[in-house]
């Protein structure tokens, strides 16, 4: 699934690129890799796929796909959606979410806290930084989770990763 990692990055930087852009093409894994990716001017909506010699690799990203957090994860309750983007390869799958919330990094971390411990993650990272925090780990079986809050502004952006058999 590392594979994908690369790959995902540049379509997510295609997407955040589309307006004036094509709406399909192919673009270059950091292997050397190709795929194909389709950008939907009116709804933002980006998907992707990629032939790797793990098999197929696909993404689909935008602010309106519905959110299907792997390992029991939910979305932060009354968070405004920013972007999801959902990623599979053979067996392993994961999403990432953007999204912004009025609650303090504080609350987001908690919440994510709970569920990690419901998943049986053990948590290797718990830090805070600048009023920010951010919690990570893994579970025996493969689930990988990760959380980053930030204070801003118009309230807490956050940026959750949660995945399975992410090898």
């Amino acid at each position: 699934m590392r594979k994908i990692h690369g790959f995902a990055v540049g379509v997510l930087a295609l997407s955040l690129a589309a307006c004036g852009s094509e709406t399909s093409g192919t673009i270059e894994g950091e292997d050397g890799e190709t795929g194909e990716y389709t950008i939907n001017r009116s709804t933002g909506e980006t998907t992707a796929t990629i032939e790797t010699d793990e098999g197929t690799a696909t993404l689909r990203s935008g602010a309106n796909i519905d959110v299907d957090l792997p390992g029991g994860f939910t979305p932060y309750p009354g968070a405004s959606v920013i972007s999801n983007t959902e990623f599979s390869q053979g067996d392993g799958a994961g999403a990432m979410l953007l999204f912004q919330t009025s609650d303090s990094p504080d609350a987001v971390i908690a919440f994510y806290r709970q569920q990690a411990d419901d998943a049986g993650i053990t948590i290797e990272l718990d830090a805070k930084i600048n009023g920010g925090a951010m919690l990570a780990g893994e579970s025996e079986d493969g689930l990988t989770f990760s959380i980053n809050a930030n204070p801003g502004a118009e309230g807490t952006s956050a940026q959750l990763a949660v995945g399975n058999k992410l090898d």
